[in-house]
């Protein structure tokens, strides 16, 4: 090892021995001595700067000691953070109750922060989700199919490279309709689909419809599916708020139908959408909150007879029926466990009294309520003094509301010896609140609201449109608790409480959000419309994602006409009439003030011209929009018959608004025929041979076997030309240049069909083109030829060439015919050779008006026909 290194050290000393460097002195030293020096040379040098010595020198720039910083913190006791700044004698009661209360309030803000932040960052993540929902919605939507919220993420991809696929026509409104419905979807449509027919029909005729009682009628005849289960019960809250009669019998003379049926049609929309201040409004509210309650106790009442026959045994009713005998058994399966009675339920006169009392309230059947405590008496008076007067008293109000002095008392008696009280019984506290409507912010009683339904039903009896906010006070509450509260209890409950507390907008939106109840809310919406209970939002404040619009001046909004469109645009191409009878319904918003009626007709009318653009053509979209029969006469379609519903005025504004307007939407998605069709109905003549000209010159270049959209159009055009010359209409340039172009087209049938000398005497007819005559009045003719119609220009590279190929094939048939003798050969020559020179002389002078090669073709047969 030693050699090797002696070695290496030589080696080295050669490298640079041609080097002389006298000023150097040779140092030689072993590696240990070298390994010392260098320890000592790195020893005496500063140490590198670090993150911490950086950020002190940009601190002190700024004029910040952060060494004294660092040894505060360093020194700093945490332990005495929350102990008061003076110490505390032992005997110091003050003072500790001080201190504690202080810690309590700093604990107490702490947690209301921390509480905040959760519930800010829940909201937003709820928020951001409904926001990814809505638009995920209307990106199916927007591709013609339905929401499919709940499809997975795959796909949802799949969605969105679909959408990428069929971007480019998005503008179009034929937009496919997206993937099929399933049969029992389509059943429950269909089954809706009948009821708005109905209503519209009672509407045509100036009659009221139940219409609610009609939808309730319809999801009780389908299956018995929750979606379906859910919409009977919101009708039964709506038929309690609305009064709306069932379906009156049929009478003999309709016109005595007619003056004694009610008038339900915007029965409430004055107080509803007027000002909420008012008495009218204040009154509505009151009504709402009363039928809500009623609702729930018909529904109440409804559990209660299915809990004692399914425990009959137990319930022991016996042969009474009566409604108190029932609330008896009632109580008996509910609170009688091992023969004794619950603990918190008092017995009076042998029997749960103010259990009693309550549920005979709790179902709607408040006088026998009465009965019973009338019967009662001396055993309640003995407890309760005066109780049965002012339970009378409340009873008979016609608001189940006392004087002042009647809740002064009640509030007495009940702070004296009831709400501390160990062993009071809670019916008995609930029936002291409901009379006095005592301590209204405390919103749940113990044993009594122990469902929401009962919980609900306790807030829908304590309101008062004088206290509290009412019913608008109790609606604020329960949307700070959220939907979210009352889902988790029970599937589809939100809706229904936002209906029982005139939120009506809200519950259609709750509805709408979830796949399986689109259905239920579109018709919930409608009949909510004819009732005047529906609010539509002005079109600036109307958003694209979500049809219902949230204000914080305004109350909430739904956009009838989205929602509508939304759920027909799935089968608008198959069944338009069912459509149509949809928008009918949106006309219902027409009379709500400050501009939005009208603005509401406007989408109504849209809405109807959407239909019939996309709408499927043949002997349906006639039936749709009207038609001609073969003798001329004029038959009216489905839409002009509901212009009414429409509330279009006249004729005239029904072809202005609907024919004359679908039509040129028409034009615009290239379906020319169904554009000619609308015009020729709203008697706009002259533009019907407009776009007969223009529609001829753009099939004209087209062969006519590749061409069945050309076909279509010069079929229309012949009958109406024909109908046009008889009645003497729309005469002038436009009609003019549709006859030619007809004419051209039959010319170039003529050729393809092996006739070339028809072919040129049709184009002779015509008088597109000079077969003779000398060079100046060719010239003149050319320079006419700027007047002609724009069709006629355009298709100037289409009529040139199918003359001169006339020409040259009569040339080739005559050279080659063995028929004729040679003078008559050569003279039909000379006529094919006089009438193909000044063809050419007219192509020299509009050669610019074609391209190159159509030029040179002409020529070219030019040349041949002259040989």
């Amino acid at each position: 090892m030693s050699s090797d290194l002696s070695s290496l050290l030589n080696s080295s000393r050669a490298l640079n021995a041609h080097l002389s460097r006298p000023d150097l002195p040779t140092v030689n030293l072993s590696l240990d001595q070298i390994e010392a020096q260098s320890r000592r040379l790195v020893s005496r040098q500063p140490a590198a700067a670090t993150d911490a010595d950086r950020a002190n020198y940009l601190l002190a720039q700024a004029h910040v000691d952060a060494p004294a910083l660092a040894s505060s913190i360093a020194h700093l006791n945490t332990s005495t953070t929350f102990s008061p700044l003076q110490p505390l004698q032992d005997t110091d009661v003050a003072g500790y109750l001080r201190h504690a209360h202080e810690q309590n309030l700093i604990s107490t803000i702490e947690e209301g922060r921390r509480e905040t932040q959760e519930a800010f960052y829940n909201l937003l993540e709820e928020r951001s989700r409904k926001d990814w929902e809505a638009k995920k919605r209307r990106v199916f939507e927007e591709l013609g199919g339905r929401s499919l919220v709940a499809t997975t993420a795959g796909a949802d991809g799949k969605a969105l490279a679909e959408m990428k696929k069929s971007f480019h026509s998005r503008a179009n409104l034929s937009a496919s309709t997206g993937p099929s419905l399933t049969l029992q979807m389509q059943s429950k449509m269909m089954a809706y689909d009948r009821t708005v027919c109905e209503l519209n029909a009672a509407r045509s005729r100036g009659m009221s419809c139940p219409i609610i009682h009609l939808l309730m009628q319809a999801a009780a005849n389908l299956n018995l599916d929750p979606s379906s289960m859910q919409m009977v019960s919101n009708c039964q809250i709506l038929i309690k708020i609305t009064g709306e009669p069932p379906a009156l019998p049929p009478v003999e003379h309709a016109g005595a139908h007619i003056l004694n049926a009610p008038l339900f049609e915007r029965k409430f929309a004055r107080a509803y959408l007027g000002d909420p201040e008012s008495r009218e409004a204040a009154s509505l509210r009151a009504q709402i909150a009363q039928g809500g309650r009623e609702a729930l106790e018909d529904q109440f009442w409804g559990i209660i007879e299915r809990g004692i026959q399914a425990r009959a045994v137990e319930a022991r009713l016996g042969g009474d029926p009566s409604v108190a005998n029932k609330i008896r058994a009632f109580l008996g399966v509910k609170y009688y466990k091992n023969g004794q009675w619950e603990d918190h339920i008092e017995i009076v006169a042998g029997q749960p009294l103010w259990a009693k009392l309550f549920y005979l309230v709790r179902t709607g059947h408040a006088q026998e309520a009465l009965d019973e405590a009338v019967r009662c008496q001396a055993a309640i008076e003995h407890r309760e003094p005066s109780f049965v007067s002012h339970f009378r008293s409340w009873i008979e109000s016609p608001d189940r509301r006392l004087s002042k002095s009647h809740r002064d008392y009640l509030q007495s008696v009940y702070n004296a010896h009831m709400l501390h009280a160990a062993t009071t019984d809670p019916f008995k506290l609930a029936l002291y609140k409901l009379m006095g409507r005592l301590e209204p912010s405390r919103r749940s009683a113990l044993h009594v609201t122990a469902t929401i339904e009962d919980w609900l039903w306790f807030q829908l009896a304590m309101v008062d449109e004088e206290e509290e906010g009412g019913l608008r006070g109790l609606m604020e509450v329960l949307l700070s608790y959220g939907e979210h509260h009352f889902e988790t209890a029970k599937k589809g409950v939100w809706a229904s409480v936002l209906l029982m507390c005139g939120q009506f907008e809200r519950a259609v939106a709750v509805l709408w959000e979830h796949p399986e109840t689109e259905v239920e809310a579109i018709h919930l919406a409608i009949a909510l419309a004819y009732h005047g209970l529906l609010r539509v939002p002005p079109r600036a404040e109307t958003s694209d994602l979500s049809p219902l619009t949230i204000s914080p001046v305004h109350p909430p909004a739904l956009s009838l006409s989205t929602l509508i469109w939304r759920y027909v645009r799935q089968f608008v191409k198959m069944d338009a009439k069912e459509a149509l009878q949809y928008v009918y319904c949106v006309c219902l918003a027409a009379d709500q003030a400050n501009g939005v009626g009208s603005e509401t007709l406007e989408s109504a009318w849209e809405l109807v011209r959407r239909i019939i653009v996309l709408a499927h053509s043949g002997p349906a979209w006639d039936e749709l929009v009207g038609g001609f029969r073969p003798d001329g006469t004029k038959f009216n379609g489905i839409v002009e018959q509901g212009a009414p519903l429409l509330h279009l005025q006249n004729i005239t504004q029904y072809n202005n608004q609907i024919l004359i307007r679908a039509a040129r939407e028409c034009e615009e998605n290239d379906r020319i025929p169904e554009a000619i069709k609308l015009y020729n109905l709203a008697g706009d003549y002259a533009t019907v041979i407009a776009c007969l000209a223009q529609a001829l010159g753009n099939t004209l270049s087209l062969p006519m076997a590749e061409n069945e959209k050309g076909k279509i159009v010069e079929k229309t055009a012949i009958e109406i030309l024909k109908h046009y010359e008889r009645m003497n209409r729309a005469v002038g340039k436009d009609r003019e240049a549709a006859v030619r172009l007809l004419r051209v087209r039959e010319a170039i049938n003529a050729k393809n069909a092996g006739r070339p000398d028809v072919a040129l005497e049709i184009m002779e007819s015509t008088d597109l083109i000079p077969l003779d005559g000398d060079v100046a009045k060719i010239t003149r003719r050319a320079e006419e030829f700027k007047d002609l119609h724009d069709a006629l220009q355009r298709n100037l590279q289409v009529y040139l060439p199918l003359t001169m190929d006339c020409l040259a094939a009569l040339h080739q048939s005559i050279k080659a015919s063995s028929a004729v003798t040679e003078a008559t050969r050569q003279m039909s020559l000379t006529t094919l050779r006089k009438k193909s020179r000044p063809l050419m002389v007219f192509a020299g002078i509009l050669k610019y008006r074609m391209s190159p090669d159509v030029y040179s073709y002409l020529a070219r047969l030019d040349v041949e026909i002259s040989l």
